[in-house]
């Protein structure tokens, strides 16, 4: 059935690609900012990656374009991306002058793809996608992006261990699994690799951050069932010859982000370099357990953009990762790795990606990406072993057909899992490593049936090799009355194919029998989101108002029963159905003396109904999802002294937490604040220092560690009989070592120093 599909597949992508016919035309202009002439700006247009530039006095040509509307790009490292569609006339020469303005960290002309796989500026998108530049994260500087994207309202980093600090992203309020990570579009960070897939990606690499809330699976696949993280790294030709950010905080944490390009031959490459370091033995609450995990992380990314023709171009990047990180007893080290004595989670982590794409002729694009990540590590005395690689290549195809735009794709996935657990192992105690085979097909058709109107309309087909056929239908409308205002109605469907080897298993004996009742479906969400942005322009600056009304409706989640027969795990989907509605706002006030404010607000209301014992529907809220949450950013730039002032933060509401039976803690979080304030002075020739306090109101949660002198649970100890049973006298409630009840970071207030420096 399969093959039937491709070979149809390809032969239509033939047929289609034999229409295109070359006629060329010319493109030429100058490119300024303030009225000063801009070098080394890149320019490409319709998605190509072919480098163009400006010279000295901000000129540039481009011959031998196509006939017909034409979209071009224009893109240089500390201003903002532009945008420009032009009728391009068969040997006629079009002028286009382009004046490009400052970076800033959210506006409507930015160009993103996540939405639609297309370049488009954010204006046009139908599907409403959010905007993050570097300049936002650098007002608050941390060493990994996980970090630095609880600055974005409605997103929020999670951790699920207070000892292992191991975390996922969640989007309005969903779980992490239900989170796609893409890397330059292309799967990279997903299952076994999620919670340390985001660690290690030099900031100095990347070029922006787009965020689609709500499901994105007509385009990009299984997981994409909450929403998608796409992670834009820069274009080595329009990057700065050399980046360094330095930076190290008061408790000893250690961060070096050094990136540089360089021109080989026609190819440009940049490399990044991150490392980070933290060896500190804090215990600030006095549990006895390390506040935080101690890490040693280094990581080395390289991309190159390569010519193949005059109109052709191909990419190519690779990054390894290696880190050591460990949490427990402060009195731990590697030597009591694995056993009883002293409680440690001790996580070894190597991993390497592959990714890039290639021009071919006619339209179509090759999309590929692999990824090898291996897990070594201990919870206590428990062992986890993994590992998982992960291949992924696609033939992607867009043509302009009138009012339409086309876009349509052969994806194929293989995923490769194998562990150390029970679920990767027969009855007979083979060993069965988990392979997965996703082919699919999609097919998006854009028709802009109006200067006002666009209507967007996508369906794709995954045929799993356990699950068979699956379909996944979108549709968008965009409607802009005028250039201010424009409205967005989406709905589509997110789905997430069957994973149950998961970290889970490293709570299992190799006893365990594990057991699936039913044919396990698919975990599946339909979602409908309205969105309104405008900008609203004055002499003094801009204001943008952006607000988003969500609905996803989420069926078929899987979870395994560990209680009910202590020898087998049981998976199964659940009954009922889990839901999360909310509204988000997002203001930015922009104004010519250096003022700037950016406000975020979140309402939400997640929640999860099953049947009882009695087939009753219980009602049962998510955990980590407070109702309110928001986000701010204030900053002000004393201009004379080029000295930058900021002052950042995240409120978060009260959430319901992982309590235990007769627990004597809070089943719900307090509010709280965590304000940061920095301070930066730009020098001469591309340097500047920075520094401040983070979490100013040094606010700690409380009791984040279930019974941190017994870690082990020991029989015959403080808190249990020699058989095992719980001791009446000193634990009456049956309570056990649990470290999952986080909701904030375990650090009070705390210093930070950095130095940057930009060599253009």
């Amino acid at each position: 059935m399969i093959r039937y599909i491709y070979f149809l597949a390809s032969l239509t992508f033939i047929f289609l690609a034999a229409s295109t016919y070359a006629q060329t035309g010319i493109v030429k202009g100058k490119i300024s900012s303030e009225k000063k002439p801009l070098e080394n700006v890149q320019i490409s247009y319709n998605g190509t990656k072919k480098a163009f530039f400006s010279s000295a006095d901000g000129s540039y040509l481009i011959d031998s374009l196509p006939i017909g509307k034409i979209k071009l790009y224009y893109s240089l490292f500390g201003y903002s991306d532009a945008f420009k569609i032009v009728e391009v006339k068969a040997n006629d020469t079009v002028i286009v002058n382009i004046n490009l303005i400052t970076e800033t960290t959210h506006q409507l002309n930015e160009v993103v793809v996540s939405g639609t796989m297309k370049e488009v500026s954010k204006l046009n998108s139908p599907i409403p996608v959010e905007v993050y530049t570097p300049t936002l994260f650098k007002k608050n500087p941390s060493p990994s992006i996980f970090e630095s994207l609880g600055m974005i309202n409605g997103v929020q980093p999670q951790l699920n261990c207070n000892v292992c600090n191991t975390g996922d992203i969640h989007i309005n309020g969903m779980e992490g699994p239900y989170t796609m990570i893409l890397i330059d579009g292309m799967p990279i960070v997903s299952s076994l690799a999620t919670v340390y897939g985001l660690s290690g990606i030099p900031n100095s690499m990347v070029k922006r951050i787009e965020v689609v809330k709500g499901p994105a699976s007509t385009l990009y696949g299984s997981e994409a069932v909450g929403g998608l993280v796409n992670i834009i790294t820069k274009e080595p030709a329009s990057s700065p010859r050399l980046n360094t950010d330095l930076s190290g905080t008061g408790y000893g944490e250690y961060n070096a982000d050094i990136a540089g390009k360089l021109k080989v031959g026609k190819s440009s490459t940049l490399v990044g370099i991150n490392y980070f370091n933290y060896s500190g033995r804090y215990d600030k609450n006095l549990d006895d357990f390390t506040d935080i995990t101690l890490q040693n992380r280094a990581s080395i990314f390289n991309k190159w953009t390569i010519p193949l023709s005059q109109n052709r171009m191909a990419s190519l990047a690779t990054r390894y990762v290696f880190e050591n990180r460990w949490g427990g007893q402060v009195n731990w080290d590697q030597n009591f790795r694995g056993s009883d004595s002293i409680y440690g989670e001790s996580i070894k982590t190597n991993r390497f990606e592959l990714l890039g794409n290639f021009e071919l002729p006619k339209q179509f694009v090759i999309d590929y990406s692999y990824n090898y990540h291996l897990q070594d590590s201990y919870y206590g005395v428990t062992k986890f072993y993994a590992n998982q690689q992960v291949a992924f290549l696609q033939l992607r195809w867009t043509k302009t057909l009138g009012k339409h735009e086309l876009l349509s794709g052969l994806p194929l996935r293989y995923t490769y899992y194998d562990d150390n657990t029970s679920g990767t192992q027969t009855l007979s105690r083979n060993n069965t490593p988990a392979k997965t085979f996703l082919p699919g097909i999609f097919l998006q058709d854009e028709w802009k049936s109006s200067e006002k109107l666009s209507i967007l309309a996508g369906l794709r087909y995954d045929h799993h090799n356990e699950h068979g056929s699956i379909f996944t239908p979108r549709l968008s409308f965009k409607y802009s009355p005028n250039n201010r205002n424009t409205f967005r109605l989406s709905s589509g469907n997110g789905y997430r194919v069957v994973n149950l080897f998961t970290e889970d298993h490293a709570a299992l004996t190799g006893a365990r029998e594990v057991v699936i009742n039913n044919d396990l479906l698919p975990e599946r969400s339909w979602n409908a989101n309205f969105n309104y942005s405008t900008l609203i322009s004055h002499r003094n600056g801009f204001i943008s108002l952006d607000g988003t009304i969500f609905y996803t409706y989420f069926t078929n989640k899987i979870t395994g029963d560990f209680l009910s027969d202590p020898q087998k795990i049981i998976y199964d989907n659940l009954s009922g159905y889990a839901i999360s509605k909310g509204l988000t706002l997002n203001t930015d006030f922009s104004f010519t003396n250096g003022f700037k404010v950016m406000i975020g607000a979140t309402y939400m209301d997640v929640y999860q109904k099953d049947k009882d014992a009695e087939g009753y529907l219980k009602t049962t809220p998510q955990l980590f999802a407070p109702k309110l949450s928001g986000t701010y950013a204030v900053s002000y730039t004393i201009n004379p002294w080029k000295l930058s002032i900021d002052i950042t933060g995240k409120v978060n509401g009260p959430m319901y937490l992982p309590v235990v039976p007769d627990d004597y803690r809070a089943e719900k979080s307090p509010w709280y604040n965590l304000m940061n304030l920095q301070l930066t002075k730009k020098l001469e020739n591309g340097l500047e220092i920075y520094g401040g306090c983070k979490n100013l109101l040094n606010f700690l949660p409380k009791n984040p560690i279930l019974h941190p002198d017994d870690p082990f649970n020991q029989p015959g100890g403080k808190y249990f009989l020699s058989n095992g049973s719980p001791n009446p006298s000193s634990n009456p409630y049956n309570y056990t070592f649990d470290p999952s009840y986080n909701y904030a970071p375990m650090q009070g207030i705390k210093g930070f120093l950095g130095v940057r420096y930009n060599l253009k």
